[in-house]
């Protein structure tokens, strides 16, 4: 029924609209007894655990950062079936974002534009509902994302993302540095090997033991992305997340004036496919067999996340397709993968 409500409803609200309102029914599943029930329909079958990151994952197949920003529903999230939830991007300093619209979807193409801005409600606000999450719901493996506060010029950014760090790794299974959304001024030259270096090892030390990846940006060369794979192996992470959303436009079948009127912004969705195997094909054969590689864009089928684990993903994550698929997309993936 989820397409025809998405056709017949949906689609005719604003798309920030549409997902705060699908969050909130998201927030419902996730309390008992609604949860009790979810879990009894969207479980992952046990053969689909995967160790990873020193963490058992009960299924590889998770919700990508930016689906929910301030970790409000990572209870909901998890009882839909996914393996695991990335939450943020939060930012040591609370930000409104950039100012709406600031999403938009490209149906045809099954993809959407966002220049969001990592608007969220700061890195002590999440780190207080971390903390109640911990307490509730204690099997359920959150991942942390982390990027700059906008407020903060690029040369003072190391001592923003520590403080961010300092106070959300007690409080995170894995921590993801952010230097790669297009939507943060000066945001992605952090990704230059020689900038990225000090930036890694500071967030790394204020870590401690929690396991760091950092996120990377398709748009990267292949000649970079092979380095930047090669420093997170030097300085000591324990993955690379490849990749955020494009600022390219290139292969896209929506009417022209609808992109254009759309304007600036990442691209995710199911026109990131191709290059995503491609940057994952690269990270993977630049690293160690045990090193973490999580495959992110393009993903919406159960073919398209057995392709990812048989290009040497670890795992794998998702976020645009949900949009497109409905609340049981996560149960549609799990299913697919046992019969596969």
């Amino acid at each position: 029924m989820y397409p025809l409500l998405f056709r017949a409803v949906l689609s005719r609200f604003d798309p920030e609209f549409a997902h705060h309102a699908g969050m909130a029914v998201i927030r419902v599943l996730g309390a008992p007894p609604f949860s009790w029930a979810t879990r009894a329909l969207t479980k992952p079958d046990p053969s689909l655990r995967v160790d990873a990151l020193g963490l058992t994952f009960p299924s590889p197949f998770g919700v990508a950062a930016g689906f929910d920003k301030n970790a409000v529903g990572v209870r909901g999230l998890a009882a839909l079936g996914f393996g695991h939830v990335e939450v943020g991007t939060l930012t040591a300093i609370p930000q409104e974002g950039n100012p709406r619209p600031r999403l938009f979807r490209l149906v045809a193409d099954r993809a959407v534009i966002n220049r969001m801005g990592f608007n969220n409600r700061g890195a002590h606000a999440a780190a207080r509902r971390l903390a109640k999450l911990r307490r509730g719901a204690p099997d359920t493996v959150i991942g942390v994302n982390i990027g700059k506060s906008r407020v903060v010029d690029v040369e003072n950014a190391t001592a923003d993302y520590v403080a961010s760090a300092t106070a959300l790794a007690p409080l995170a299974d894995y921590l993801a540095v952010n230097v790669s959304s297009p939507n943060t001024p000066g945001l992605r030259g952090l990704q230059a090997v020689e900038t990225l270096a000090p930036l890694l090892r500071a967030v790394r030390e204020a870590s401690g033991t929690t396991p760091l990846l950092v996120k990377i940006a398709p748009d990267l060369s292949d000649d970079e992305i092979v380095a930047i794979a090669q420093l997170a192996v030097a300085e000591g992470l324990a993955g690379i997340i490849a990749h955020n959303t494009t600022v390219s436009r290139e292969g896209l079948i929506t009417d022209a004036s609808i992109v254009d009127a759309a304007g600036a912004g990442g691209l995710s969705g199911a026109p990131l496919k191709q290059r995503s195997l491609e940057v994952l094909r690269l990270v993977r054969g630049a690293v160690p067999a045990e090193f973490c590689v999580i495959a992110v864009g393009g993903v919406e089928t159960p073919s398209d996340v057995q392709e990812r684990l048989d290009a040497g993903a670890t795992l794998v994550q998702g976020y645009t397709a949900f949009l497109y698929r409905g609340p049981l997309w996560g149960r549609e993936i799990n299913r697919g993968l046992v019969r596969r």
